[in-house]
């Protein structure tokens, strides 16, 4: 079948050479000494045996004469069958073999074309005499699929002996806790800046990057579903790659799967041919190998703007369309006026099962956001939006290595706030900014000021995931310290424009900090003159390095007439003597938007324990009125009842946990009961409601649950994946105890 029309390699068509990625402590990759042209992939889903079978094709060029070995990041839920090295270069379809393997480095019968067939199974690699010896690795297990096909393989045009593959010595070694190394050696007489291919055919299971759902995971309860989740090095879960938010290219993918269910990617283009059950991507435009995502399941779609559509499980997406209808479009022209083209093409979102371990995540072209947020507005609007602004601050410019992430989550999260001030107004924006400050402050105080993972350049030591640095700090310091570079300029219309030339400049490139800098002093050469970047006391270098607040936090005076009616009330019921029927009969909180309601409710839970009688009168004037509204507003209210051992609402907090699937609603609730008097009550609620969570949040709960307890009863876990992706600093249970901070705090769009 023919892939979707491919524009070229656009790593390697134009300009001078990149320069060499800088160093990331937490990939195994030799990326710097390899140019990465291209990759393509052959994947076959097959749910029923919650396995993908893959190859990869790697086309590079070599940066030095005879590299000995090439190493890629992988991961033990990956399991390597064959590599193979190809002088030729080019694109190549796959092959999809039925059970019985094919002759093992034999041309297809079809007319010009050769391919790599399926490999020998055997426990031991391929060996080949033009490569240098590897010392053995570990043992190889048996192929974990006796019954099933073997991979996919690729077929190529060209049908001269230059093209056709020979196999590769390789081993996997350990690396860390998140990942291993996959070496393959290379020929000899491989020289600089010839194009060739890497072919590796693997088979891979539930791991960081791969979600598994059974059909009763699913909001239709239908069909099985799968997604993939890359950030921040959970790809090497998916396929071999260089797992380095350094090294970007195109990438294309070709895709089989079981009849009835849609399959997405992140792409620019896609086909599908329907009597060969195929779908081809093609990602014209270079991108990390964080942003390579696909989903599949029982997803149906609606156009919802000119260049925008929603994807969502059939009983979702009436409740999307109404939610996004013409409100996508709007937002797109508001970051292109500010920030200039979209240059993605489509801007579609697709809606995920609770399951989806964040909030929402910024893969081109296609959004992932959990369904679970689809009823609460306001936090809807935000999350769209932070994504809508990753396309231009994360996807085009992407920070080089993960110790700077918040030079994509800060400068996305500024964007965010700019294109909302368009279109939501300045009240709304500075509402939002101090819902999010004061979550940055409660992180902080649970850390302590001096805690190293409150710098903006945070030092990442080797062995420790990237995934645990994102944290408030990246996005709301990140944030303000891009809003101080914003009022140094004097407009901030004047500040737009210099993104506008940021991004014209390093577009589909990865950045560090000093270029981000280096490109503001120049854009400013009087702000240069006047050495604003060595202000005593609001240094640059002490904004990236020193530990604790941001140096400066951005005026919200503009949102007092939504701010100020939130501390009066909140006031009044935390000022002694209590008078309940004054603070009660002062403002109506069903007339108030989401963000103010929550941003109350989080004061009080900051306060916390409440006085007996407070709490009781909370409830007698709120409780009934927060049962109607949206689940950001429950859980928080939960969480005071919880907090306050308020037993007549206890109930409220067990039908909530009973309908709740979602990571971001049951984990606060369950670290909250088990830090005080409630760990009995929420041991009956799990066992009562475990069978319908996903494998990995009930680990992660299991494990909330046995803190200073002898270990659970054994529950049946055997399809948890290898490791739980840790995505946010505070989805651990022992950091979370005696603390007013969880989950909910977190920006955990990525």
């Amino acid at each position: 079948m023919a892939a979707p029309a491919a524009p070229g390699l656009c790593c390697c068509r134009k300009g001078p050479p990149p320069e060499p990625p800088p160093p990331d402590v937490a990939s195994a990759a030799s990326a710097p000494l390899f140019r990465l042209r291209h990759l393509q992939l052959g994947l076959e889903l097959r749910p029923a045996a919650r396995a993908l079978a893959g190859c990869l094709v790697l086309e590079l060029c070599a940066l030095r004469a005879r590299p000995r070995a090439l190493v890629l990041d992988a991961h033990p839920a990956l399991r390597v069958l064959s590599a193979a090295y190809r002088r030729a270069a080019g694109p190549c379809a796959f092959a999809f073999p039925g059970p019985e393997p094919a002759s093992p480095l034999l041309p297809r019968a079809a007319a010009s074309a050769s391919s790599l067939s399926a490999p020998s199974t055997a426990s031991t690699p391929l060996s080949a005499p033009s490569t240098p010896e590897l010392s053995p690795g570990p043992e190889r297990l048996p192929d974990p699929e006796p019954d099933l096909p073997p991979p996919p393989f690729p077929t190529f045009p060209d049908p001269s002996a230059a093209s056709h593959s020979c196999p590769l010595v390789f081993r996997v070694d350990p690396f860390t806790d998140y990942g291993s190394s996959l070496t393959i050696s290379l020929p000899a007489a491989l020289q600089p800046h010839q194009p060739f291919q890497i072919i590796v055919r693997y088979t891979t299971t539930d791991g960081p990057a791969i979600w598994w759902l059974d059909p009763d995971l699913t909001c239709g309860n239908t069909k099985p579903f799968v997604f993939t989740q890359g950030h921040s090095v959970c790809n090497r879960s998916f396929f071999p790659c260089f797992d380095t938010p350094a090294v970007k290219c195109t990438y294309s993918a070709t895709v089989k799967a079981p009849a009835g269910i849609q399959v997405l990617m992140s792409a620019t283009q896609s086909t599908y041919s329907e009597e060969e059950g195929v779908y081809q991507f093609y990602m014209e435009y270079p991108v990390p190998a964080y942003l390579v995502a696909l989903v599949a399941g029982d997803l149906i779609p609606a156009d919802v703007g000119p260049r925008s559509r929603v994807w969502a499980e059939p009983c979702l997406l009436p409740t999307a369309i109404s939610k996004l209808s013409g409100m996508v479009e709007r937002w797109l022209s508001a970051a292109e006026s500010l920030y200039g083209p979209y240059i993605w093409g489509r801007y579609d979102i697709v809606f995920l099962p609770p399951s989806f371990p964040i909030v929402a995540m910024e893969n081109p072209c296609l959004t992932f956001i959990i369904s679970s947020i689809l009823e609460s507005d306001e936090f809807l609007i935000i999350d769209i939006i932070h994504e809508v602004a990753h396309s231009w601050f994360g996807n085009a410019v992407t920070n080089a290595t993960w110790e700077e992430m918040w030079l994509s989550e800060g400068l996305a999260t500024y964007a965010q706030r700019r294109i909302t001030t368009e279109t939501c107004g300045a009240a709304f924006t500075c509402l939002e900014t101090a819902f999010r400050l004061d979550a940055l402050h409660r992180q902080m105080k649970l850390l302590g000021e001096d805690n190293p993972v409150s710098k903006l350049q945070v030092k990442l030591e080797p062995g420790v995931n990237p995934s645990n640095l994102m944290n408030l700090f990246t996005y709301e310091k990140g944030y303000c310290f891009v809003y101080y570079l914003s009022q140094l300029c004097g407009d901030p219309k004047h500040f737009d424009s210099f993104l506008r030339a940021y991004i014209e400049k390093y577009k589909f490139t990865s950045v560090v900090a000093q270029d981000l800098l280096d490109s503001f002093l120049n854009f400013f050469p009087e702000l240069k003159e006047q050495c604003v970047d060595n202000k005593e006391g609001l240094e640059f270098e002490r904004w990236l390095n020193a530990t604790g607040p941001p140096l400066v936090e951005p005026d919200l005076s503009q949102g007092s007439s939504l701010i100020r009616p939130v501390e009066t009330l909140f006031k009044l019921w935390t000022t002694e003597p209590l008078d309940a029927v004054a603070a009660a009969s002062s403002v109506d909180i069903t007339k108030w938007r989401t963000f103010q309601t929550v941003l109350f409710l989080d004061r009080l839970l900051d306060g916390s324990p409440l006085p007996h009688e407070v709490i009781k009168k909370l409830s007698d004037c709120y409780s009934s009125q927060l049962d109607s509204m949206n689940a950001e507003i429950r859980i928080r209210w939960l969480q005071i009842v919880v907090r306050n051992d308020y037993h007549p609402d206890l109930y409220k907090v067990r039908h909530f946990l009973e309908y709740q699937m979602s990571r971001m609603y049951t984990i606060p609730l369950y670290e909250d009961l088990c830090t005080g008097t409630l760990k009995s009550f929420a041991l009956e609620v799990f066992y009562q409601t475990q069978h319908q969570l996903h494998p990995n949040l009930r680990k992660t709960i299991q494990q909330i649950l046995t803190q200073g307890l002898n270990p659970l009863p054994t529950i049946d876990t055997t399809a948890v994946a290898i490791d739980t992706p840790t995505m946010v600093l505070e989805d651990k249970p022992s950091e979370a105890a005696n603390s007013a901070i969880s989950l909910r705090d977190v920006n955990v769009s990525a």
